[in-house]
């Protein structure tokens, strides 16, 4: 009799690190294209696939403007808060002194570091049942058919009844 049955759990391949590094564009060269050649529509598509709104990282244009208008700020707004939900939602190390400086002094990387994160850790997860599967069916009786010996009875001419196998 079973008592407690163990739970199943989750295998995962990834640790509390970003599975690249900051400079690590050329692992996915067709992102790094798409981030140099149109930087804010590649934004918008990886804010997009992070389930977030399509068109929040054009605030930070509006941040850009800012820029030129010597308005005293330093760090994009949603880059650094992207930055800061993908570490908190796949569990990666770090602090926000660190995203702040990736996202105001290497903003296209930090971007494509984002990306191939999102596409990694979004890859489907394998989940591995402990539990035993039992099946509950018959018992299946397979049997050949053999030649069959029978006994007769016979009458001898004494009258008395023997057997004779046939």
């Amino acid at each position: 009799m079973v008592v407690s049955q163990p739970k199943p759990f989750i295998v995962s391949n990834f640790s509390n690190q970003w599975s690249s590094g900051i400079c690590d564009c050329f692992e996915d060269l067709p992102q790094c294209c798409f981030a140099y050649w149109c930087f804010p529509c590649f934004a918008c598509a990886t804010t997009s696939e992070f389930g977030e709104c399509f068109c929040l990282p054009l605030l930070d244009v509006l941040w850009s403007t800012l820029q030129l208008a010597s308005v005293p700020s330093c760090t994009p707004p949603v880059s650094m808060s992207m930055r800061v939900a993908v570490r908190s939602r796949y569990g990666i190390q770090g602090d926000m002194m660190g995203d702040c400086v990736y996202a105001t002094f290497c903003n296209m990387c930090s971007w494509c570091q984002m990306a191939r994160e999102i596409k990694r850790r979004s890859q489907t997860l394998t989940v591995i049942n402990a539990q035993p599967n039992v099946m509950a069916t018959q018992p299946i009786i397979m049997a050949t058919q053999q030649a069959v010996i029978a006994s007769q009875p016979v009458m001898t001419t004494q009258g008395v009844l023997t057997s004779r196998l046939m």
